[in-house]
């Protein structure tokens, strides 16, 4: 089982200029690497039955690749002896990452999904270097022991784990301050520890995730979002304002910027803060959680454009859904569903099942009958006489379907259609 703990460092003044040196050089050598790739792949690439026009004359050279790159740092240390000063492996692991980068702009990550062309690194995008080796003893109270770096102090606001070997270490520069991420290791506890629990009527919950209710969950709980970000939206408006009065390049516009950035970090924090929080409440109330399998990225997605017969753009409603797509970054749902929620329910031996959210919404909860209604209709009425706020009523349903009800549809006249076998309401 691996874990990742961060932890503040607070270096001192030599350090930091330091760690910043070691930044920009990592950088300008990352910016090369890519650039080496990128020229060999314009001038050398073609379709397996087509040549390109324009090509070079030259004789075609060695392909760069992750072991050439690495081997090319020996001869970077004779020609650039500053580079002698940061450590052997931090060096290579920056190979690791032009690699990684371009493999995934070339043939995609496992599931096949590419990526987009990978952007040379300015000052600021490039914050992060990787110790793949440190010594399981270098946390010594609360000193921190790094190659060439030496003993940098930090807050360990928590301990490490029993059990637990320290394999991997990165160091990263916000807006606040350094921070250090140490990668820890178990080998005898499994990654995906398999939780075998019977979901029932009585230790089972259903959680509707939207934005007029964060969380509304089975049993009557609703949680609202607290928009950090639109709270934060009319000093961040000022700032920004405030910035370009300034100079291009000024110390002042620079000191503006990291003003922002504080800014856009506190909210983050907050945030994932809350988001953890609400996770150990949702724990605390049943050992199986079911949830919506929702594609929140399509759902934020740009509406297509409309065109009329001349050709002429027509009106079609992206200005309402920027709004929308605001508050759904704003929330974090995707964040919570898939990432934290799963997290804590497995360190607490509790089961998240996500669950098919055809029909959840357009349903009654008491008879399940179909009671059409639209993204405005805020409130579920049936003629069985349920009356209830929408998101209350797709939690239960949310939890029945998890339990294995499956949901009918009816006609308007009361009929019921006959069923496809391969639907899934």
């Amino acid at each position: 089982m691996k874990l990742a703990y961060q932890f503040k460092l607070i270096p001192t003044s030599s350090q930091k200029c330091r760690m910043s040196k070691w930044l920009d050089m990592l950088r300008h050598q990352y910016n090369y690497l890519l650039a080496d790739r990128f020229d060999w792949w314009e001038m050398n690439r073609c379709s397996i039955n087509a040549c390109p026009l324009v090509c070079s004359i030259t004789e075609p050279r060695e392909q760069p690749e992750y072991y050439g790159q690495k081997r090319s740092l020996v001869s970077l240390k004779l020609q650039r002896e500053w580079y002698k000063d940061i450590h052997a492996d931090v060096l290579q692991d920056m190979v690791k990452r032009v690699d990684l980068a371009f493999a995934r702009f070339i043939k995609g990550d496992s599931n096949g999904k590419r990526s987009g062309k990978p952007r040379f690194k300015s000052k600021n995008r490039y914050r992060t270097f990787a110790y793949q080796r440190v010594k399981p003893d270098c946390i010594q109270g609360n000193r921190v022991g790094l190659p060439k770096l030496g003993e940098i102090k930090f807050i360990q606001h928590r301990p490490i784990p029993d059990g637990f070997v320290i394999k991997r270490a990165l160091v990263t520069l916000k807006a606040d301050s350094w921070y250090l991420t140490l990668t820890l290791e178990d080998a005898g506890v499994p990654d995906n520890p398999t939780i075998d629990i019977e979901p029932t009527e009585a230790n089972s919950i259903g959680v509707d995730a939207g934005l007029e209710y964060f969380a509304a969950c089975s049993d009557g709980t609703m949680v609202e979002p607290p928009k950090f970000y639109r709270r934060a939206e009319q000093k961040l408006a000022k700032l920004q304002a405030k910035r370009e009065l300034r100079k291009k390049g000024s110390t002042a516009r620079r000191k503006l910027n990291h003003c922002l950035a504080k800014l856009h970090q506190q909210i983050a924090r907050q945030r994932k803060q809350w988001h953890f929080e609400l996770a150990g409440d949702l724990v605390g109330k049943a050992e199986v959680i079911f949830i919506e399998d929702l594609k929140v990225s399509n759902m934020a997605k740009r509406n297509k454009p409309k065109q009329d017969e001349e050709g002429n753009f027509l009106p079609n409603g992206q200005a309402a859904k920027s709004g929308l797509n605001k508050s759904f970054a704003d929330a974090g749902i995707s964040g919570f569903l898939n990432e934290v929620l799963p997290y804590k329910a497995a360190r607490a031996g509790r089961l998240v099942v996500k669950v098919n959210p055809s029909g959840t919404s357009q349903h009654c909860a008491i008879c399940l009958s179909r009671v059409p209604k639209e993204l405005s209709d805020r409130w579920h009425e049936c003629s069985c006489g349920a009356s209830m706020p929408r998101d209350l009523n797709s939690g239960i349903l949310i939890k029945k379907v998890g339990l294995g009800v499956r949901l009918t549809i009816k006609r308007e006249s009361g009929k019921s259609r006959r069923r496809s076998p391969h639907s899934n309401l």
